[in-house]
């Protein structure tokens, strides 16, 4: 079993920055991948970026403004966010799968999700 809980989410203004953590299980770096995926009302469920041990991916949407990283030491993965636009508002939430994959489908651990609201 594998948990994952989302922090870092909030209220910023269009151009600010923001970095997510999504804190795991120990272990979870050496069996799974770990991904950020992002949900607005009524659209369906966005890839934004994955790694595992060797490995990064990005949404065509963040590519250049957002960057994943990890920190084994304290089992937590995390997304930075720069240059955030309106559009970039939705509830973000990370995953854990076998594969490194952009499908929401192929991550079986789900964290709860932190909303992040960008004015213009």
């Amino acid at each position: 079993q594998v948990t994952l809980v989302e922090s870092g989410g909030g209220l910023v203004q269009a151009g600010d920055s923001l970095r997510l953590d999504c804190a795991t299980s120990e272990g979870t770096f050496g069996r799974y991948a770990v991904a950020w995926f992002r949900q607005v009302p009524v659209k369906e469920r966005e890839f934004v970026a994955a790694l595992n041990w060797n490995t990064m991916i990005y949404g065509d949407s963040v590519q250049d403004r957002f960057a994943i990283s990890r920190d084994t030491t304290k089992n937590t993965v995390f997304l930075q966010m720069n240059n955030l636009k309106p559009e970039d508002s939705a509830v973000y939430s990370c995953a854990a799968g076998f594969e490194i994959d952009r499908r929401p489908t192929e991550y079986k651990y789900w964290g709860p999700g932190t909303q992040v609201t960008v004015s213009s």
